[in-house]
């Protein structure tokens, strides 16, 4: 993507069904475990940037005693930092054959050698980077199975209902923000299940430290969230650990974050990609199962698990990004559906450069549109096929038909990212100049105002580093054309449940619309749909329109496409300048299983959503540069 956006947070957890022993004895090292989180988080990088945070438990330690242990960094290379810190006293201890192999003692005298891990990888979509701010959270008590560890990739839009619900149950919550009211609203029924079990034995039982393992050994987690979560909205993937090893996943109702787990006789393990797990592991792909929406994996004390509803599912919607730009490519199904996205954008291709493809060179932006520009040249291999075949059936022959059959569409690596230049000076202008210079190119592979350039994107959000970079830079190899290619539909609306897109008035599809609007003189239309959403916005039964919809009727998707050719188009640009989106009909072919597309139709799939659109336009009308959730 040439403009990056806040990715999503990733989730990582890991239990071990056998002892320390065990593995020591089977791998020769008791840093199995640590070795495995480290790999399911750094081949999650891809998620999270601004921190990192691991915990670890260790089940039937003796009162008194250290069983949960926790390490967070906002460094600039988290990952690193974090295991580190977790390896130097395991590391010291090396030179130690029979201590650094007796699971015994490292379970009583190192940190992070347990039997229960935690992972989490931040991108914040907003708030301080800071320490506070990094996952996995604690809510600590002295009851094992009231101490709860929480980490996940999510974002409520109704945080303030969920913060006054604290408030009325009689807490006193110390932010108002949904980290802290998800795990305060969970932690809250956990404590009801677990005194609703200890009245139940105290009046049989007079032993409470027996009534505790009772507790340990029925507490119904599954109950909890049931209890808990019906009154969230937004997206989530979210997983909590007990102090007695206990643990869950819970996903939403609508699957919008995603959540895979896989599980053999050694281990049980969840991570936000299926590449991960299969990296880490090595586990064939069709036993890494996903977590469907409204459920949650449950793993007891004994290391069983589960998968159980503790919602009503909606309609799966999965957040179609993941699969065109936030997941790794290298997950087959989604190397696929990335090739696919090129491939149905040929004829739109095609029609852009007048079928002229001996004059046209094909490129890409790096480093994420690469395997939709496979799938792209895949598509023009097979309009060529049918080309040739058709020739042969009309009996061309002779020079004619070898000019034909050898006939190949020219590729080049146009543009290249210069990952070592940095927008470090402060001045407008001069930084302009530097945003200009983060992209470098190829020259003398283009003929002067003779080849057309087609180079393929895997989204545009902004289009600031087109206008002001990419198109500037092609532009001197003095193209005839340059057609830009977006494997993804036009983004026009805010994301409210885990990436940083929040303010419309920064998405070049928005600013396209408002200038549409104004050209036609159709001012007047704003002003309704600006008081529709205010007055919406003040009433308190359930709102599911999104009137900012009926700004974009107002034009075919081709005029919205002209119009940022145009924005995108500097006066001082000399080669003519198009720009081809992909249909979200066309999407959901590529993308049959991951139909989430609010951002690109407005469709929100919770009223929180809709409230976000709502409001994110009001913010607009009224000049307020604040987030809409």
């Amino acid at each position: 993507m040439s403009e990056v956006i806040k990715h999503e947070c990733g989730i990582a957890m890991l239990r071990l069904r056998k002892p320390l022993s065990y593995f020591i004895e089977k791998y020769g090292t008791p840093t199995y475990a640590i070795s495995k989180m480290y790999l399911l988080m750094e081949k999650q990088r891809n998620r999270g940037q601004d921190g990192a945070g691991i915990a670890s438990i260790k089940l039937g330690m003796k009162p008194g005693k250290p069983f949960i242990d926790r390490a967070r960094s906002v460094e600039s290379d988290p990952i690193n930092d974090i295991f580190k810190k977790v390896g130097k006293k395991l590391n010291k201890l090396s030179k130690d054959t029979e201590k650094y192999l007796d699971a015994d003692y490292l379970r009583s005298n190192i940190p992070f050698v347990g039997d229960v891990y935690m992972g989490h990888l931040r991108y914040g979509t907003h708030g301080n980077n800071t320490i506070n701010h990094c996952h996995p959270f604690m809510r600590n008590n002295n009851w094992r199975s009231r101490q709860l560890i929480m980490a996940g990739n999510f974002n409520m839009t109704n945080v303030d209902q969920l913060f006054d619900r604290l408030v009325e149950l009689g807490q006193h919550p110390k932010e108002n923000v949904d980290t802290v009211t998800v795990m305060e609203k969970i932690g809250h029924f956990l404590d009801l299940e677990v005194q609703d079990l200890f009245d139940k034995y105290r009046k049989t039982e007079d032993d409470n430290i027996k009534i505790s393992e009772k507790i340990e050994e029925e507490l119904d987690l599954g109950r909890v969230l049931s209890r808990s979560c019906k009154d969230f909205d937004g997206g989530y993937a979210f997983m909590g650990l007990t102090g007695f090893g206990g643990g869950f996943v819970a996903r939403d109702v609508n699957g919008i974050r995603p959540a895979y787990y896989y599980a053999d006789d050694e281990i049980i393990v969840v991570a936000s990609e299926k590449t991960a797990i299969k990296t880490a592991f090595n586990a064939d792909y069709d036993k890494i199962q996903e977590i469907n929406p409204g459920h949650a994996l449950i793993i007891d004390k004994q290391a069983n698990y589960k998968e159980v509803q503790y919602l009503e599912p909606q309609k799966k919607l999965s957040c179609s990004f993941e699969r065109i730009y936030f997941s790794r490519g290298t997950d087959p199904a989604i190397y696929n559906e990335r090739k696919t996205l090129g491939k149905l954008l040929i004829p739109k291709v095609l029609e852009a450069i007048d079928f002229d493809l001996k004059n046209t060179v094909f490129s890409y932006i790096p480093n994420t549109a690469e395997t939709a520009f496979l799938g792209m040249m895949k598509g023009l291999d097979k309009h060529l096929v049918a080309k040739r075949l058709e020739s042969i059936e009309k009996g061309v022959s002779g020079e004619e038909l070898e000019k034909i059959l050898s006939f190949r569409p020219r590729q080049e690596k146009l543009v290249i990212k210069d990952v070592k230049a940095r927008t470090f000076i402060a001045d407008d202008a001069m930084r302009d100049d530097m945003v200009a210079h983060v992209y470098d190119t190829t020259y003398e592979v283009i003929r002067r105002d003779v080849d057309t350039i087609v180079v393929i994107d895997d989204s545009i959000v902004r289009g600031t580093t087109l206008e002001k970079s990419i198109i500037q830079m092609l532009d001197r190899l003095n193209p005839k054309r340059i057609v830009v290619v977006s494997s993804a539909p036009q983004i026009r609306y805010p994301d409210c449940y885990g990436i940083n897109m929040s303010k419309m008035k920064e998405f070049v599809a928005f600013r396209a619309m408002i200038n549409l609007i104004k050209r036609n003189g159709k001012e007047d239309l704003l002003d309704e749909v600006y008081y529709r959403c205010k007055s919406a916005l003040r009433k308190e039964e359930p709102l599911m329109v999104n009137y900012v919809q009926e700004l974009y009727d107002q034009f075919t998707y081709e005029e919205i496409s002209d119009e940022i050719a145009n924005i995108i188009k500097s006066h001082n640009i000399k080669a003519d300048v198009k720009v081809i989106f992909q249909t979200v009909d066309t999407l959901h072919e590529a993308c049959p299983n991951h139909l989430g597309d609010w951002y690109f139709t407005g469709n929100f799939p919770t009223e929180g959503g809709m409230k976000v659109a709502n409001r994110a336009f009001v913010n607009f009308m009224e000049g307020k540069d604040g987030r809409a959730y």
